[in-house]
């Protein structure tokens, strides 16, 4: 009887010890990951004084911090398993067109290696991952041909893997890669065709990956793909006239309008679609990817103020406010009259709760300059076409303060659209191919003041749900092609070899310090878990 005691009160006391073990480890595991933050590298662009004032902030739990990329920029497996030739297939063929005269017919191989790539973006901590299918490589030929079963069974291994390894998919329709096909045909986003054919596509991409994709965006980045492929000419299809370009046909004022108005009613028709055969049962959420800047008036004076309105209006409500509110801006309908297209009324019918959130690709800001009432130079963005703005990133001959854009662009598209979701798609920042570069400071320096900016945004309201760094991998940067590099991670062309930079180990500790969990709360549930297992 007594000898049991004995061993009980042992069994205690070794309890109690544990109990303080591990309360100490707790203590001592917070300790260093505070200490972690306060490396020179780390103090040079967040001041003690910030972290400190910043330690009561917590993203919300579900928050989704993650890596974003393309098909088109990523994959490679040029003419693999079915897929025929894209847009920018046929496009980065061509001489000139691209600045080192690269193409992506190989790109960084992710087609083969993304299994490995997982694996880092699993290292990162990330719980999401946003990337976007190749439309070629699902419908070769559009919906003129059969659906290649090759593509589909790729991505279906590939999404199966990414939830394997406890990261969401973020998935993108079309990241400017189209079936070249639908160009030969038709003249693919200037014909009306388009919107079937999108559809069509949509419904295929639904229907194969849709129990498990949680989040789908119909377009990257329409404006972007509007103004260079039908107005500057420098992105395919190349067309344009002057004096915005010297392209062999097109028009730089009317078809950029006729192409955005199709992607518009492609976007709501692919909307439509989900809305009424899938999202129910699937439970997912869709919506559209935009490219944004933020415009500062580069004067107080009211002709400037109006003229940020008007550059917003030629660049980013383009787009947006048809999709939310069935009618093109205020300010474009004012100068550009009868040559913007019109909506149907069934067009307005199906614009109804047409998204369920808007992502934001932020990476600039620009000074706003009017050329309505005010002369402006030649040739610098003054045209009916672009609001009659001047858009400068310098004011006397000095930058505009970056992540201000950030803070601004995000409560912007809140107030505009009455508290919407929203997610930051894609920010990050590109070097000169100068080299390996692994001590990636001004990428370090970017990435941290764009999250500040990004979390005073959201201490203001603004409902931002997921922050997507662009991008994990130097890839292929479209018409500058390899000679700019946005990757986390360095990557040697010749043998396809990934290397940690810097910004890694940032984004790493950075996801860890403010998962939703603090410190303190996860000191508190070791407590409760020692309590427990004294229990």
């Amino acid at each position: 009887m007594k000898k049991s005691i004995v061993y009980e009160i042992m069994e205690t006391k070794s309890s109690m010890y544990l109990s303080q073990f591990r309360l100490w480890l707790c203590f001592i595991i917070t300790t260093l990951v505070s200490l972690s933050s306060s490396t020179r590298w780390y103090d040079d662009h967040i001041s003690l004084k910030e972290i400190h004032a910043e330690e009561t902030f917590h993203f919300p739990k579900n928050f989704l911090f993650g890596t974003a990329s393309s098909a088109y920029q990523y994959e490679g497996a040029y003419l693999t398993d079915g897929k025929t030739l894209s847009n920018w297939d046929v496009f980065t063929n061509i001489s000139g067109k691209i600045a080192d005269g690269s193409h992506g017919k190989v790109a960084v191989d992710h087609y083969h290696r993304y299994p490995g790539d997982l694996d880092l973006m699993e290292d990162l901590g990330v719980n999401s991952y946003r990337l976007s299918l190749s439309w070629a490589r699902i419908l070769p030929k559009g919906r003129f041909g059969d659906v290649n079963m090759g593509g589909i069974d790729h991505y279906n291994r590939m999404i199966n893997d990414i939830l394997k390894t406890g990261i969401e998919p973020f998935v993108t329709l079309t990241h400017y890669d189209i079936p070249q096909e639908l160009e030969y045909r038709y003249g693919s986003w200037l014909n009306p065709q388009i919107r079937e054919d999108f559809e069509h596509y949509a419904n295929i991409c639904f229907r194969h990956f849709g129990d498990r994709v949680k989040f789908w965006s119909t377009f990257n980045e329409p404006n972007v793909q509007v103004i260079l492929g039908y107005r500057t000419g420098t992105y395919p299809p190349s067309r344009c006239s002057k004096p915005f370009g010297n392209c062999s046909c097109g028009d730089s004022y009317i078809e950029p309008l006729v192409a955005a108005h199709n992607i518009i009613l492609s976007h709501l028709a692919a909307v439509n679609l989900y809305r009424t055969k899938f999202q129910e049962q699937q439970r997912g959420q869709i919506g559209i990817v935009m490219n944004t800047i933020w415009f500062e008036p580069i004067s107080d004076s009211l002709a400037d103020r109006l003229a940020a309105d008007r550059a917003q209006a030629f660049y980013l409500t383009w787009f947006l406010d048809p999709v939310v509110f069935g009618r093109y801006p205020r300010e474009m309908r004012e100068i550009l009259g009868d040559d913007l297209p019109e909506f149907t009324k069934d067009d307005l019918k199906s614009s109804k709760n047409a998204l369920d959130f808007i992502g934001i690709n932020q990476y600039t800001s620009r000074y706003a300059k009017d050329c309505l009432h005010s002369v402006c130079e030649p040739g610098k963005g003054g045209s009916r076409a672009e609001g009659f703005v001047y858009a400068n990133a310098l004011k006397d001959g000095l930058r505009l303060g970056e992540p201000v854009g950030m803070e601004e662009m995000l409560m912007y598209a809140t107030e505009r659209y009455k508290n919407i979701t929203l997610y930051v798609t894609e920010n990050g920042f590109g070097e000169n191919n100068t080299g390996v570069l692994l001590n990636d400071y001004q990428r370090v320096k970017f990435m941290s003041n764009y999250l500040d900016a990004l979390k005073r945004a959201m201490r203001k309201g603004a409902d931002v749900r997921g922050y997507f760094a662009w991008s994990l991998l130097d890839n292929f940067e479209w018409i500058s092609g390899y000679t700019i590099r946005f990757g986390m991670y360095h990557v040697d062309f010749s043998t396809q070899e990934r290397t940690p930079r810097l910004s890694a180990s940032w984004y790493k500790n950075f996801i860890f310090q403010h998962r939703a969990l603090s410190k303190d709360d996860w000191c508190l549930k070791q407590k409760e878990d020692t309590n427990f297992f004294l229990i």
